[in-house]
């Protein structure tokens, strides 16, 4: 376990600071980064493979049309380009915990737990970063009125199949690392259902703000105007990192559910 542990540092570390120089992670991103990446690895190779090409996967997609996909989401979204601590943490904090019960005591469910939270993260990076440069105007998954893009809860045809493509690709990954049959299937539905339960949470009580000087809803606190905003409606605390943090949980609870 300590040869284990001493590689992952070293593996998760060299792809951390490689993100880091390009711009994908903040430094404080870089260290959390680093830290669940040798964790994942003290478990097992299989963890930490199977980490390593979800983190992969989703870096590539997010420098893809990175300038665009900012332009059009400048206004709306309160944090784009590189992750920082927190990011890295609402995205991978529940396959930390599932890979330290795994520690304590193995067992399968603590892999869907892990595996469905990344899938439920996959799912819904792969709809945010191909759904944004491809799928053109958004609409509210409640209403289905348009909103502008970058919103959340905001889903089109193209992003929703991506989301289903990118948990599908986390499932996919856990059945080449020959974990139980049944695993790939519960992490796929697990994903899907976790990235539709952060478009509902976005939708409905997720933080939004509002600017004054330019008449536009917002998630950020200083608009890309310069102007301070107000909050308009839903849980002051509850921004996007809360959600997406409460969406791959619900993802990776649901998985372990089902493996039983």
């Amino acid at each position: 376990m300590l040869t284990h542990a001493l590689v992952g540092l070293l593996v998760a570390g060299a792809i951390s600071l490689a993100a880091r120089s390009a711009r994908s992670l903040t430094t404080s991103g870089a260290i959390a980064a680093t830290v669940i990446g040798a964790l994942a690895v003290t478990v097992g190779w299989n963890w930490g493979a199977l980490l390593i090409l979800y983190f992969v996967s989703s870096t590539v997609l997010s420098r893809l049309g990175r300038s665009e996909k900012e332009k059009r989401t400048s206004a709306v979204v309160a944090k784009g380009g590189q992750r920082d601590a927190i990011q890295v943490l609402a995205n991978g904090g529940v396959f930390s915990a599932a890979a330290v019960a795994m520690l304590i005591e193995p067992h399968v469910r603590w892999i869907a737990l892990g595996a469905g939270s990344l899938a439920a993260a996959a799912a819904d990076t792969w709809a945010t970063e191909i759904g944004t440069l491809y799928g053109g105007t958004p609409r509210s998954i409640l209403s289905w009125r348009s909103v502008p893009t970058g919103t959340s809860g905001g889903i089109t045809p193209i992003g929703t199949f991506a989301a289903v493509a990118g948990a599908a690709f986390v499932g996919l990954i856990a059945k080449f690392l020959g974990w139980t049959p049944r695993l790939p299937a519960v992490v796929a539905i697990g994903g899907i259902a976790g990235a539709m339960i952060d478009s509902v949470i976005g939708a409905t009580v997720q933080s939004r703000r509002w600017c004054d000087a330019c008449e536009r809803e917002t998630e950020r606190m200083l608009h890309d105007c310069g102007s301070e905003t107000r909050r308009l409606r839903g849980v002051s605390w509850l921004d996007n990192d809360v959600v997406n943090f409460v969406s791959n949980a619900a993802g990776g609870i649901l998985s372990a559910l089902l493996m039983r």
